[in-house]
């Protein structure tokens, strides 16, 4: 059985599988910004510095545990179409609060 093919498209993409050190680290800092980018546009508000960082701290030690997952399930891809989600609904409430 070969493994490349239950690979996730983005753990193919960065080849995780040949080069495993690098293609890890890609596929977590992937995770890392499209987890930060749906946290802003989703469900951040305006806190106190510290929380902010506890959160971010919770936030970075969660995806860690995500790129395991993404190696086969498809995590950044899910990441992916909620950013996509969360931008169309926000270009969509700016246009309706401006009309």
């Amino acid at each position: 059985m070969d493994i490349t093919e239950k690979l996730s498209f983005f753990a193919a993409l960065y080849k995780v599988n040949v080069n495993s050190d690098l293609g890890m680290w890609l596929l977590y800092i992937t995770i890392l910004l499209l987890s930060i980018i749906v946290f802003k546009l989703g469900f951040a508000q305006k806190l106190p510095l510290l929380k902010s960082v506890i959160i971010y701290l919770f936030l970075i030690f969660g995806c860690t545990f995500l790129t395991f997952l993404a190696i086969f399930l498809p995590v950044a891809e899910g990441l992916v179409v909620a950013a996509l989600i969360l931008i169309i609904y926000k270009i969509r409430l700016r246009r309706h609060k401006n009309a």
